[in-house]
């Protein structure tokens, strides 16, 4: 890179053990989405043997990166920073909706909001939150 450019903005997940199981459930949600790489942590090293040091995934075409942290933590994610998309069909919202919500907890549930014909946010069993938006049109 020259001199005053960056690399994108890339969304950067914090997970305590689960971060391949987080990926694996996003790619598998998520149309056109794919784990990119996955660097794990060896014998010796400071985190668990096995776990993520560092990971990349696509989900429609939106880059992330996740490790699973080495370092024990008092915090976890918060409904403040939210990923959202935004579907065309209500078969496809409902299923991701699903998909995400269960063994999570349901912060406004799937329906209508005098700002959108269909809307649902979620926290997912891992804590990330995720709101969910029907495309008006």
């Amino acid at each position: 890179m020259s001199k005053g450019e960056m690399s994108p903005v890339t969304p950067f997940l914090t997970f305590a053990g689960q971060a391949e199981e987080a990926m694996n459930l996003y790619t598998s949600v998520f149309e056109n989405s794919e784990i990119i790489r996955i660097t794990r942590y060896g014998p010796n090293e400071p985190g668990e043997e096995g776990s993520v040091m560092h990971a990349s995934f696509s989900l429609n075409g939106q880059v992330f990166m996740c490790i699973d942290s080495n370092i024990k933590h008092d915090w976890t994610f918060t409904p403040a920073i939210s990923l959202y998309t935004a579907f065309e069909n209500e078969e496809e919202i409902q299923r991701v909706y699903e998909e995400l919500s269960r063994g999570g907890q349901i912060l406004m549930p799937l329906g209508s909001y005098p700002f959108s014909k269909m809307f649902g946010w979620i926290s997912d069993r891992y804590g990330v939150t995720w709101q969910l938006q029907l495309n008006e049109s």
